[in-house]
Parts: structure tokens; sequence; C-alpha cells
């Protein structure tokens, strides 16, 4: 199996879906995709119920992330928001993620308490402060192969200007990639794609500030990695919803309208469990 290093240079692009628990992260596998992405937005509302705007810390995170990354042994990259601290809790976590099998890491340069990309008054620390932890982090991660995505939510901030600025400086710090958060425009997109010569992220957040592009269009912009991290979570709760209405007016319409129980029982392996009991039986 290739490592998200590799299939950052042979896919055009590289698509991942957002998986936010261990059955998702599952079946993305089963769809037959190469690797796949975990996302603070959609671990905090799952998980926690609680929305991404930075309660939640690296060990809860980590936590959650451990469940995920544990049923699939496909490339993941993992979001690891502002590192939870210095310079030291940036090491701390991309050690900590590194052992849980974390590929690929991407980490932004908001102040604490951070929040979603997508999500109104965000602050940004120095840009000598997240220089200092790109290159904390790619100085010190355990695996040379690990893949530091750097992260600017400068365009909101303080514009586009701005935006680039600090990119180039977290290139020089280390980064192997770049990840522009919260462009508005397709024309913004293309500016940003032809600007930088490297593997860039373009992050493809339904209801957000970003236009949604299929990823053809993506990599003609100049994007080779792409993440739909919340396309999943948002259909898997429309889905609730019109299920739990159903039960509510008793009408039970939606009934034998999801997957059959044989085809889960298939999805989460139980015919290996099986031959499992019945090879060792007592």
């Amino acid at each position: 199996m290739s490592t998200f290093r590799q299939l950052v240079q042979s896919e055009r692009p590289l698509v991942l879906p957002g998986a936010h628990d261990a059955l998702t992260a599952m079946l993305i596998h089963q769809a037959g995709f190469k690797a796949y992405f975990v996302g603070g937005f959609p671990v905090a509302g799952v998980r926690f119920g609680v929305p991404d705007i930075g309660l939640l810390g690296g060990r809860e995170f980590h936590e959650a992330y451990r469940d995920i990354l544990s049923v699939s042994p496909l490339p993941v990259l993992v979001d690891a928001d502002n590192g939870y601290g210095d310079v030291k809790n940036v090491v701390y976590t991309v050690h900590q993620l590194e052992k849980l099998g974390a590929q690929a890491l991407f980490f932004e340069d908001q102040v604490s308490p951070k929040r979603c990309g997508h999500i109104a008054g965000k602050s940004l620390v120095p840009t000598e402060e997240m220089e200092a932890k790109i290159r904390a982090a790619a100085s010190e991660r355990s695996n040379p192969d690990t893949f530091i995505i750097a992260r600017t939510d400068a365009r909101e901030v303080y514009g586009m200007d701005e935006a680039f600025r600090r990119a180039e400086r977290y290139l020089r710090a280390g980064a192997d990639g770049l990840f522009i958060e919260a462009p508005a425009s397709v024309e913004e997109m293309a500016l940003i794609g032809r600007t930088f010569q490297v593997p860039q992220l373009a992050n493809m957040l339904e209801g957000g500030r970003t236009p949604i592009l299929k990823p053809a269009e993506l990599e003609q912009l100049g994007f080779s990695i792409v993440i739909y991290g919340i396309s999943i979570l948002m259909r898997y709760v429309k889905t609730i919803q019109e299920t739990l209405a159903d039960i509510r007016s008793g009408e039970l319409k939606l009934s034998g309208s999801g997957v059959s129980f044989n085809d889960y029982k298939r999805i989460v392996g139980m015919d290996d469990w099986s031959r499992i009991e019945d090879q060792y039986k007592a």
C-alpha cells in the first residue's frame, strides 16, 4: 500500500473523504478510496456533541482519533489544530499522532481557543510563532515520511496578501505542503493554485465560504490534495433526523430503506468473528 507522501505525488488529485468515527473509516476503505481525512469539526460534534470552537483539547481528540485510525489500514491525514500549545506541545502532538498511525498532519496558525476555519471570529498567532511550530514539527517528527501541511487562516482575517506572505514563510520553515483556508471564489482558488509550486490542499466544506468543486476541477486549478471533510457527516445527520421524524410520526415509511441487517453484519466483519468463534470454541 502506498504511503500518503507517495499518493500525493501519484494521484491527480488525492481525494480524501472525512471520517467522523470508526464505522465511517471502515466504509471509506470498503468504498475503494486510497486514503482519508479525520477533522476536528466532525469529531467534536459526533463524539462530544459540541461545535469546533476550541472547547476540546489534544487529549480528547487523541482518544477519538485512536478509535478511528485503529480500524483502517489506509493512510490518513489528521487535523492537529494549532498543536494545543507551544512548540513542545506541537512536537508531542506529532509523536502521539504518529504512534496512532497518522501519516500526514496539518497545523494552523490560529490562537487558542481556535475555531473552525469557516466560522467567523478567528484570531491568528504572530507569523514567527507559527514558523517555530512548523520548524519543530518538521525537525522532530519520528518518521521522516510524515507529511506536514501548514495551514493559514489569514485569508479571512487579513486578506490574501498576508495569507501568501505567511504561506511562503511556513514553507521555508519546513512544511511539505500548504493549506490556505477559506478562499471565497474560484478566482481566488486559481490564484492560490498557481502561486505555489508545492502540494496544496483544497477544503471542500459544504456550506462554507469556499465554492464546492469537483476533484478534476481542483486539479486543474493546481490543488493536489482535496478533502471532502464533512460531506458524509451532513448526510449522516440528515438521515438521522428523517428517521427520527418517521419513528415519531408512527408511520414507519422509512422501514427497510437502510442497509439490510445482513449487509451491516458484513460491513463490520461479522463473518470473520463467527469463523474465529467456531474454530476456537471449547
